[in-house]
């Protein structure tokens, strides 16, 4: 097959070995339980499906809509972020909806950066915050987040070492996969650390309400004059398990909303617009329905956490996200994240994430997506110890 320049740059889905494994077992009739993928199994709240059908069955919601979307949401959305971290933002300006997060992304590196650019980018993380920025033909620096030092102090290191300077710092708190939480002050020093350095910062804040334990996450742009530096991802996703949905938004400066709303003007005409209609109820809804939805996962967090101290692995706890970050049992380092996590799903028919895909730094550990209800999290938590005790 002829290959083209971007994609010869992106590497093999190592996430797709497990899975295709997971997809020959449940061919053979194996009951695979996949704590893998991180897709939310949660229903939308009734509300905001009663609302997207109404919104459905009106012709003028057929035609195209805007690709920053309707200036209703993008009101919600400002609205929201005032009640939820008191900060204002200008509809216009300072607030964009998008296609999910992952497209907002993608498109905003694809906007702001190109050949020669330079990117810093926690490793591991979420692939796409690495590989957008392969996409635009720019240039990726990971940074080590699991050295166990100050992450301030390895990111003023990773500065002073390169030429060009970089451009921009893409950062996700609470952290896919590590679940790693940060507080209010740390956002305050990774302004000023963007002010000296002239970085743009770009904060994935898909997690902000799945916190656990009292922890709350705060907003980057609760920090005064973030706006100069930074934006920020929210995606209704998980918060309002609306995944399949596909909505997102980037709010924050107004440099990069406005690059984004302009190459987005280019490439889409933003969501179906019932689609939209019913994000406006569910931002503009009660909040209650998103603390439901975040207690169905501190408990599935509590039953896994327990059930893997049950049988020898101590994992602690996260703060944060739908994941578990789990180091993987001493005697089966050696293996790596990814035969470990294949041994999982052949031996134990529990299908895990390898830490090796999250990048270099994630080998050692394997994540589990909380996506399955209690009971099928105790099954899981059998099979992994019919694994360990096997081996």
């Amino acid at each position: 097959m002829e290959e083209f320049p971007r994609i010869k740059r992106l590497p093999p889905y190592v996430f797709s070995v497990v899975n295709d494994i997971k997809m020959r077992l449940r061919r053979q009739g194996e009951d695979i339980i996949d704590l893998g993928m991180g897709n939310p199994d949660l229903p939308t709240p009734k509300h905001i499906v009663d609302k997207l059908i109404e919104a459905v069955q009106n012709p003028r919601n057929h035609r195209y809509s805007v690709s920053r979307g309707i200036y209703k949401l993008r009101v919600a959305i400002c609205d929201w972020y005032r009640r939820r971290f008191g900060v204002d933002l200008d509809p216009d300006t300072e607030a964009i909806a998008t296609i999910g997060a992952k497209e907002g992304l993608s498109h905003l590196i694809l906007a702001i950066m190109g050949p020669g650019d330079i990117a810093l980018v926690p490793d591991p993380t979420y692939p796409i915050h690495y590989y957008s920025v392969v996409i635009a033909n720019a240039d990726v620096r990971r940074v080590n987040l699991m050295s166990g030092e100050d992450f301030m102090d390895v990111l003023q290191r990773a500065v002073k070492t390169l030429w060009p300077k970089p451009r921009v710092l893409i950062v996700s708190f609470p952290h896919n996969p590590t679940t790693k939480v940060v507080d209010l002050e740390f956002f305050v020093k990774l302004v000023d650390f963007a002010r000296e350095n002239g970085i743009y910062i770009v904060h994935d804040l898909a997690y902000a309400d799945i916190t656990f334990d009292g922890y709350r996450a705060p907003s980057i742009l609760q920090v005064p004059g973030a706006k100069d530096v930074a934006v920020e991802l929210y995606s209704m996703s998980k918060s309002y398990s609306m995944p399949g949905w596909r909505v997102g938004f980037v709010v924050g400066n107004r440099a990069m909303v406005h690059a984004l709303t302009r190459i987005k003007s280019y490439l889409d005409y933003g969501m179906f617009q019932p689609i939209q209609i019913a994000a406006i109820i569910a931002l503009n809804g009660p909040y209650s329905v998103v603390e439901e939805i975040n207690e169905v996962y501190r408990k599935r967090r509590d039953v896994l956490i327990q059930g893997l101290q049950r049988i020898g692995w101590d994992v602690p706890p996260p703060k944060g996200t739908m994941f578990v970050w789990a180091r993987i049992p001493e005697k089966f380092q050696e293996m790596g994240s990814l035969e470990f996590s294949k041994l999982l799903v052949e031996k134990g028919k529990v299908a895990v994430s390898p830490g090796i895909g999250f990048g270099e730094h994630g080998e050692g550990y394997v994540r589990f997506a909380l996506v399955e209800n209690e009971h099928r999290i105790r099954q899981a938590v059998r099979g992994i110890k019919k694994v360990l005790n096997e081996e």
